[in-house]
């Protein structure tokens, strides 16, 4: 029997102005998890897709249980039982959760599609997943964490023999993560080969066998996850060590930037009053579902709202779309980058430029080229995007180099007050501690700061002040000094007792 079900080697695979894989090598065995790791851009996602057939490789070899596969398309890849879910979700927002999972393998009765057995089968493999799901809901009504698993279903729904995760727990609670947990030690099992993309590097310790590590499209190194340490795992992926995991910075706290009071929209925004002051970072904990994202949207326009006064330094300010809250100096950097952030098929250049017009705009409508490089280099140089040029599209940067496009486009303004949801969602350790670079200087420099985070030790190491919501509602306020993972999940499984933050009670110590 052969060793390994995929064996790849010296593969290489250019892209304009970047080379993205150099004499590349990866092997996976049947019933396997191989983590593989790396910062954004060290090459991890196109290797895999290389192996799925969505790239094609400029050069290597590729075999598949012991089959030589000279030209692997995704045609190719199905058949040999080779499947992969994105880091970016990729459904069809406006067909059913059925349809989007049997989307061009949908079962045929009499030559026309069987609704009812597809929808028998969806329900059955979102069963095996513990996920209670609708099989006919629009997908596009969903969450981001049940879309997560809707993909994940798909993938199963071919048998698959190899299964490539990319950031699979990105967006999924603590209980569908165990769910998933389950699910792959179930495909192990079975002979399932699994290839395991995460910067969750906590979750290694659970279910992976072996790593390979990679770096600025090389082969780094590879080996049984018991003979490394986390600390060498991090030093191999980033190329030095990593001292300060949760950096955080100290600053004089001054006035009031941003005031929400009384703000209600929708059932999971209900009575949130809070105020976040110059020089302090505030974070909002709580489990999906709690509102927090909602929260965010309605402040920024997004959403409409039912009633509530937003105030900007000590003045009401009246919201009633982005438009206005960009103008009145509020900016959001969304939870999905990919769709709510970035126009993925410009140039990075006028990704960063379009909400910042008016500042670049002559009296004549046309736009100062001169002024809009500028601002394009300033925050590319600022935010440390690696791109060949500001002239690439956003959709051909990593995961981590998106995001701080989201976040580069709305510090080229004059922007107040920065609310970031799930700021560092699918991006490498070494990004994430620029992120939270990004935060400190922010702060420091005067703009109110406020971010949403699912990860407990993201919160806690960076914030100076944690807003825990549930059900809507905001149910406690803890200082940095008596934050504990214990207490933020208390108060954020306090679904009795909720209380207005107006009328704010101490958790106790």
């Amino acid at each position: 029997m052969e060793e390994y079900i995929v064996k790849m080697e010296h593969i290489c695979k250019a892209f304009p102005g970047v080379k993205a894989l150099d004499d590349v090598s990866f092997n996976l065995k049947p019933g396997e998890v191989m983590a593989l790791l790396g910062e954004n851009g060290a090459g991890k996602s196109t290797l895999m897709k290389i192996l799925s057939g969505i790239y094609t490789k400029d050069e290597g070899s590729i075999w598949v249980n012991g089959k030589d596969i000279p030209v692997m398309n995704q045609r190719v890849a199905s058949e040999n039982g080779i499947a992969i879910i994105h880091q970016e979700l990729n459904m069809c927002q406006h067909l059913t959760v059925a349809e989007n999972m049997f989307l061009g393998r949908e079962p045929l009765k009499h030559g026309l599609i069987d609704t009812k057995k597809m929808n028998s089968d969806a329900k059955m493999l979102l069963a095996k997943l513990g996920v209670d799901l609708d099989p006919t809901i629009i997908t596009g009504e969903l969450q981001v964490s049940k879309q997560q698993m809707v993909e994940i279903a798909k993938a199963l729904s071919i048998n698959a023999k190899v299964l490539i995760m990319d950031e699979p727990t990105s967006a999924l609670t603590a209980r569908e993560i165990d769910e998933l947990f389950n699910i792959i030690r179930q495909l192990k099992e079975a002979g399932c080969g699994i290839v395991y993309i995460s910067h969750r590097l906590e979750e290694l310790a659970h279910i992976t066998d072996r790593v390979t590590i990679m770096r600025d499209g090389h082969y780094i190194t590879s080996g049984n996850y018991t003979d490394f340490t986390m600390d060498e795992i991090i030093a191999n992926m980033v190329g030095r060590e990593i001292k300060e995991k949760y950096p955080h910075i100290e600053c004089p706290v001054g006035e009031t930037v941003f005031e929400v009071r009384n703000l209600n929209a929708g059932r999971l925004v209900r009575d949130i009053s809070f105020e976040v002051r110059k020089g302090e970072l505030v974070g909002i904990a709580g489990l999906m579902g709690a509102g927090r994202t909602e929260t965010t949207r309605a402040i920024f326009g997004a959403d409409p709202k039912e009633s509530g006064q937003l105030f900007v330094e000590g003045k009401e300010v009246f919201i009633k779309n982005p438009k206005d809250a960009i103008k009145n100096g509020i900016v959001l950097a969304p939870e999905d980058r990919k769709k709510d952030g970035l126009c993925i098929k410009l140039p990075v250049r006028e990704n960063i430029s379009l909400p910042n017009l008016d500042g670049i705009t002559g009296k004549n409508l046309i736009i100062n080229a001169h002024q809009e490089a500028e601002m394009s280099d300033k925050a590319t140089q600022e935010m440390n995007i690696k791109l060949p040029n500001a002239e690439v599209n956003a959709e051909t940067l990593s995961g981590g180099n998106q995001q701080k496009v989201v976040v580069g486009k709305w510090l080229a303004g004059n922007s107040k007050f920065v609310m970031f949801d799930e700021p560092t969602r699918g991006i490498d350790v070494a990004a994430k501690v620029e992120i939270y670079n990004l935060m400190n200087q922010l702060k420091a420099n005067g703009i109110g700061c406020l971010f949403v985070s699912s990860e407990m030790p993201e919160v806690i190491g960076v914030a100076d002040r944690i807003i825990v919501m549930c059900d809507g509602k905001i149910t406690g306020e803890l200082s940095r000094e008596e934050a504990t993972q214990e207490k933020v999940l208390a108060l954020a499984t306090r679904f009795e007792n909720k209380f207005d933050s107006g009328n704010e009670v101490k958790n106790e110590k």
